[in-house]
């Protein structure tokens, strides 16, 4: 039976605030008060994220600007290692009823990444890299069952996941223009940026997301009513934006 979605038009805001909207949209479907949802969404400024538990970083991550703007340094409500969101486009899934086993959820989610990406002339695989992961702490320097990589193995998308009884959020970067000196300023090493067969990548951005909507359209059966975030929505987001500022 086709279920019926909310798909929030893309924004390109704060990082915390992006947090505390997938929290916010997170607890609302928990509680049954909110239907399932997909959006797309940029960080402006650029921003790092932190995973939930991730509790060390570097002191100079608090001291980093990029185009004349500082750097947020934000946690998110998902798992995961520290992720650069710059050049990036981030997804966010909330929805319910999927598997209880935590791998086999994130694959059914991510079938709408490989379809969307297939349809674009990409095909993606699943990474292989073992819990070795945890000691690292860049997102993007390793591959785990719940990424997806390209053909020569280069990670494209990042996923993270939180769970509450049979409700699931699930976000993840897309690299597309990520700035490979900043990638090495931020984590020390030099960034192994995918390379995709777009025209002109920052242009194609709203064909990616037209791709991807349409397969999770298909994947989900889904129909999807575009509306954006109401007054009073913004209102009881922006009281939860201090939730997403990493404690000193």
């Amino acid at each position: 039976m086709t279920s019926s979605w909310r798909l929030i038009p893309p924004l390109s805001i704060a990082g915390s605030l992006q947090m505390a909207l997938d929290a916010w949209l997170f607890e609302q479907h928990a509680r049954g008060l909110h239907s399932p949802t997909l959006r797309f969404y940029t960080w402006n400024p650029a921003a790092i994220s932190l995973g939930y538990h991730q509790r060390q970083f570097p002191a100079h991550w608090k001291q980093l600007a990029w185009n004349g703007q500082m750097i947020e340094l934000v946690r998110r409500p998902t798992g995961g290692r520290a992720v650069l969101h710059q050049g990036d486009l981030t997804y966010a899934i909330v929805t319910s009823g999927l598997a209880t086993k935590r791998q086999v959820a994130y694959q059914q989610i991510c079938e709408f990444l490989i379809q969307g990406w297939r349809s674009l002339g990409v095909e993606l695989a699943y990474g292989v890299a073992g819990r070795g992961y945890i000691h690292n702490p860049n997102c993007f320097g390793t591959a785990t069952a719940a990424d997806l990589v390209l053909a020569d193995g280069t990670k494209l998308i990042g996923s993270a996941q939180k769970r509450q009884g049979n409700s699931i959020l699930q976000h993840g970067s897309i690299r597309l223009q990520q700035n490979a000196d900043l990638f090495q300023t931020v984590f020390g090493k030099a960034a192994n940026l995918p390379t995709l067969p777009l025209r002109n990548q920052l242009s194609e951005v709203e064909t990616i997301m037209t791709h991807l909507t349409q397969a999770a359209q298909a994947c989900f059966d889904a129909t999807f009513d575009v509306e954006p975030l109401s007054t009073q929505e913004w209102e009881d987001i922006q009281q939860k934006q201090h939730e997403f500022h990493p404690q000193d």
